[in-house]
């Protein structure tokens, strides 16, 4: 089993449309006023976002980027006018995280874990 793709509800598709390409992701989908789907510039995993009258914001997933370089990533996307609720910290995890939200409330990480996303010491190894 793989992931496909993660989609997040928005109330404004050309505003999504450029923040999600401010980011950095290249827009291969696009199904206006409705729908748009992204491609990321690692992995093979997408994303996408769809328009909906009233974005839920209770039980909100929160979705995480992977970035090679967390503090340039985002010393650029704050040039550009994002706003983010925490800046780059290193977690106990071993991970570095930045927080923020898009323009409609959905919940997103900048991070960088290297080998610890799927490797960290305290995993769990399984026979199969």
């Amino acid at each position: 089993m793989r992931l496909n793709q993660v989609t997040v509800s928005v109330e404004d598709y050309d505003r999504a449309v450029a923040f999600y390409t401010l980011l950095g992701l290249r827009q291969i989908v696009a199904s206006p006023p409705h729908y748009a789907r992204f491609e990321l510039p690692d992995g093979e995993a997408t994303f996408s976002i769809e328009v909906v009258p009233n974005v839920p914001h209770s039980g909100q997933p929160l979705i995480y980027f992977e970035v090679h370089n967390l503090d340039e990533a985002y010393a650029a996307l704050t040039a550009n006018g994002i706003v983010f609720e925490r800046g780059p910290a290193d977690q106990p995890w071993a991970w570095r995280e930045a927080h923020f939200k898009d323009p409609f409330g959905n919940r997103l990480c900048l991070y960088h874990a290297g080998q610890n996303r799927r490797y960290p010491p305290w995993r769990i190894e399984t026979k199969g």
